[in-house]
């Protein structure tokens, strides 16, 4: 019976998948995501406190480190690599580490995640310490490499915290502020990769970015220390610019090109 699997592992609600029409499929699958922001809702008080908590930290100088393995880890790079460019900020203030190091963003590396001791050790790399905060990332919440990594930062005095997608998970027991998005069975079954990935996706872009808020990278609405990597960015940054300062293109790009900035450019500018 399904009640007595993890959530993670309950049997679909949905059967005989290839004999659904691409349509049914499509349909189907839609109607089990809506289930997803309704889990990261009833989630938010245990969310609000891992954030207040990592902030107490961060703004001592303080990192952020997201380990995981497979799909949980591959998250947690992505969302910790994606911080520079969208708020300016330097590579080290959130850390993403998956089980079996770089090569396992693009393919499965056999047994990674299931040694304990290898999250501490990745982790040591960067001088983890007392300062610092690790968030462990798992929808079966029983990941070996994660429950090691979390284990160690407790007895080595790092905050830690956890977001699973079971209900009492092992790392819920382990981390000091865990968040439990339990958003149902897959649509097919066991494939953590789906609702539960996107959960967890959702979660990391909120806790990054109401982060960064609060450590003063957005200004409004606007992401000011954005990297100008690309034409599209200079483009975007020219019209925030104009929109702030109530100039004209010419005169507002020259400030980006002279600044590197769109908050330098305006600083400059209100002088």
């Amino acid at each position: 019976m399904n009640t007595l699997k993890p959530t993670t592992e309950q049997s679909s609600n949905y059967d005989d998948l290839e004999k659904m029409t691409v349509n049914e499929l499509l349909v189907s699958m839609n109607q089990e995501d809506k289930s997803v922001p309704l889990a990261i809702e009833r989630a938010i008080p245990s969310i609000q406190n891992f954030v207040e908590q990592t902030l107490v930290r961060m703004k001592k100088g303080g990192r952020l480190f997201y380990i995981g393995a497979g799909t949980s880890g591959r998250l947690g790079v992505l969302d910790a690599s994606e911080c520079p460019p969208t708020f300016g900020v330097s590579d080290d203030w959130i850390i993403g580490l998956i089980a079996g190091g770089d090569r396992a963003l693009r393919k499965a590396v056999e047994n990674a995640e299931d040694d304990e001791t290898m999250a501490w050790k990745d982790l040591e790399v960067y001088k983890i310490n007392e300062n610092d905060v690790l968030l462990g990332i798992a929808a079966s919440g029983s990941t070996p490499y994660v429950i090691g990594g979390l284990k160690a930062a407790n007895a080595n005095g790092v905050l830690t915290g956890s977001i699973s997608c079971n209900t009492n998970s092992l790392v819920s027991k382990i981390a000091k502020y865990p968040m439990e998005l339990i958003v149902g069975p897959e649509f097919v079954t066991g494939s953590t990769r789906m609702k539960a990935g996107t959960a967890q996706k959702l979660v990391l872009n909120m806790i990054s970015t109401s982060i960064m808020i609060n450590l003063g990278r957005v200004k409004g609405n606007k992401m000011v220390d954005m990297q100008l990597s690309n034409k599209k960015l200079i483009d975007r940054g020219t019209k925030m610019i104009m929109e702030e300062l109530e100039i004209d293109e010419n005169l507002a790009k020259s400030l980006l090109f002279e600044h590197g900035s769109v908050r330098k450019s305006i600083e400059y500018y209100k002088q």
